[in-house]
C-alpha cells in the first residue's frame, strides 16, 4: 500500500495472491465503504462507530469491560467470511498508529554530524 496523493490509497497486491484472497480484500473494502456511508447519512455517529474504533486488539476484545455501542462480535469479526470467527483471524497487537504524522513530522534520530567527523585534517 502507498499514499501517492494526499487523501488517496493505492493497493498493489502481489502476484502470489490468489483470486479468493483478492475477493476477500475487495469485500473488506466494500464493507469499510458501507461503514463510511452509515456515518455520512447519519445512521451512525463517527465517534461511536466500529470504523473509528478499529482496529480492535485481542486485549480490547477480551477485556472484562466493553463500553462500545456495537458488539464485540462486530468489532472482532467485521467481514462476512468471519462470522463468529469461523475462519482464520489476524489479531492486531496495537490500536491505531498515525503513520502520516511520522511522514509529515520527520524526526531524525541520527547522531550529530560531529560524531562522524575525524580528527584528521584534510589538506587541499
Amino acid at each position: 500500500m502507498s499514499w501517492p496523493v494526499a487523501g488517496t490509497l493505492m493497493i498493489e497486491p502481489t502476484e502470489s495472491e490468489d483470486q479468493a484472497e483478492l475477493d476477500r480484500l475487495c469485500d473488506a473494502l466494500i464493507a469499510i465503504r458501507a461503514e463510511i456511508e452509515d456515518v455520512v447519512v447519519g445512521k451512525t455517529d463517527y465517534a461511536d462507530s466500529a470504523l473509528a474504533g478499529a482496529p480492535h486488539t485481542m486485549d480490547m476484545l477480551m477485556s472484562d469491560e466493553w463500553d462500545r455501542p456495537y458488539s464485540r462480535n462486530t468489532a472482532a469479526f467485521p467481514a462476512p467470511w468471519q462470522v463468529n470467527g469461523q475462519t482464520t483471524k489476524f489479531w492486531p497487537t496495537v490500536g491505531r498508529v498515525d503513520n502520516v504524522y511520522g511522514d509529515r513530522n520527520l524526526v531524525c534520530t541520527c547522531p550529530p554530524i560531529s560524531v562522524y567527523e575525524d580528527d584528521v585534517e584534510v589538506s587541499a
